[in-house]
């Protein structure tokens, strides 16, 4: 296990305060060990274990308390004659029903310090709007970094060049249990599979009441083997109907958004970099670990361009940038990052093996006159930055500390 500290120090101001702490991210990506090591940080500014409650609501010991009234009770009964501010500490609140009436209550009746975790977006839409408006604070957390992979590979293998570790995060990805199995092939591939599988029928079909599962599985693997590209509604219609099977594009928007709403994929809207505007056409989507299409679909390797670009925007997202892609006339920058009034533009590519490939890359950012970080990244082992733009080689680019 790693600590965290990316997370932590993120979360860190809000300990103590009364704002409740929501984190969020697909299933498995390190919530609970999360909140774990936020529980740890508690301990070790002196809290004691008889102020702090601790509950996993998918763990069938505690299904007693999936509704607002039991969990109300359990907790007001364990903190009876206790004295000092108390600490909460609830995941996947989700399975509670109208959880949001009892994390309010709390908030009223005692003076505790509330953390909650969720693998839905929805948690934070409807009745918490309500409950808690303006109450909370949300902190997303993603599967591992490559530098979060870095350090736990490492310490189980520690003579693995460089390469070899970034080939393994490429057909692996940052799931966190992976290390559990030795990254072994078979089980890792397994895992990942059953993961996959668990988002789609607990936080996809199940939350959503969708019927048509064979048709929501087509989407999904039209999504994930077309990541990092543009498509629309109409393109996935058009598909589905090659495959004799007819669909409304509403019913597509709402599959999709199912699929965002479980952190399964990534939205990311087009910017017109010289309009100032977003565009409301020809979104792309990108997987949240690109470990689980390998496992899934395999291709990570043969559309290495598309799996690399995965990578670079879920590490932007990670770091906390706005992430659009850039339309700059007619052509296109792959990821325009925002964030404190400061903008980086990146470019992804495999190699930079011509003249042409080199032009194009280079090339797009042409006519960008402001003096913001511009990137291209590759797999290149040697440095072709020029005219102010800089070339970073991927791996040596993930790791960098700060990319402005």
């Amino acid at each position: 296990m790693i600590i965290r500290q990316h997370y932590i120090n993120k979360i860190k101001p809000f300990i103590g305060t009364d704002l409740v702490k929501v984190l969020t991210g697909i299933r498995r990506c390190g919530k609970s060990v999360m909140l774990n090591q936020l529980m740890d940080t508690v301990r070790a500014s002196g809290v004691s274990d008889e102020n702090i409650v601790y509950i996993n609501f998918e763990n069938m010991s505690n299904s007693h308390l999936c509704t607002a009234e039991a969990l109300h009770s359990e907790v007001m009964t364990a903190f009876e004659n206790k004295s000092g501010k108390k600490y909460l500490f609830f995941d996947e609140i989700q399975e509670v029903e109208n959880w949001e009436k009892a994390v309010n209550s709390f908030r009223v009746e005692i003076d505790c310090d509330i953390y909650i975790t969720g693998s839905n977006a929805k948690l934070l839409s409807g009745e918490l709007a309500t409950y808690l408006s303006g109450r909370y604070v949300e902190f997303e957390i993603y599967p591992f970094s490559f530098s979060e992979f870095k350090e736990l590979y490492t310490s189980i293998f520690p003579n693995v060049s460089i390469s070899e570790l970034f080939n393994k995060y490429m057909q692996l990805g940052g799931m966190p249990y992976l290390s559990n199995i030795m990254y072994s092939p078979e089980p890792s591939r397994q895992y990942l599979t059953d993961i996959y599988n668990s988002v789609i029928l607990k936080d996809v079909v199940q939350r959503n009441n969708i019927r048509d599962i064979d048709m929501l599985e087509r989407i999904i693997a039209y999504m994930t083997s077309n990541i990092g590209t543009i498509f629309s509604a109409t393109s996935i219609s058009n598909y589905l109907k090659s495959e004799k099977r007819k669909v409304y594009a509403e019913t597509i928007l709402n599959y999709i958004k199912a699929c965002t709403d479980a952190f399964l994929f990534y939205k990311i809207r087009r910017q017109d970099l010289q309009g100032k505007k977003i565009l409301t056409v020809n979104d792309k989507y990108y997987i949240s670990d690109h470990g689980l299409r390998e496992a899934v679909f395999g291709g990570n390797m043969r559309d290495i361009n598309l799996t690399l670009e995965n990578i670079v925007c879920i590490e932007a997202l990670r770091r906390g940038y706005s992430v659009t892609v850039g339309k700059n006339g007619d052509k296109e920058i792959d990821f325009v990052c925002e964030k404190n009034n400061m903008t980086v533009y990146i470019q992804v590519t495999y190699l930079l093996a011509s003249e042409d490939t080199v032009q194009r890359e280079f090339g797009a950012y042409r006519g960008i006159k402001d003096n913001f970080t511009k990137y291209v990244v590759s797999m290149d082992e040697f440095d072709m930055s020029r005219d102010g733009i800089k070339h970073k080689n991927i791996r040596d680019f993930l790791l960098m500390e700060e990319w402005g």
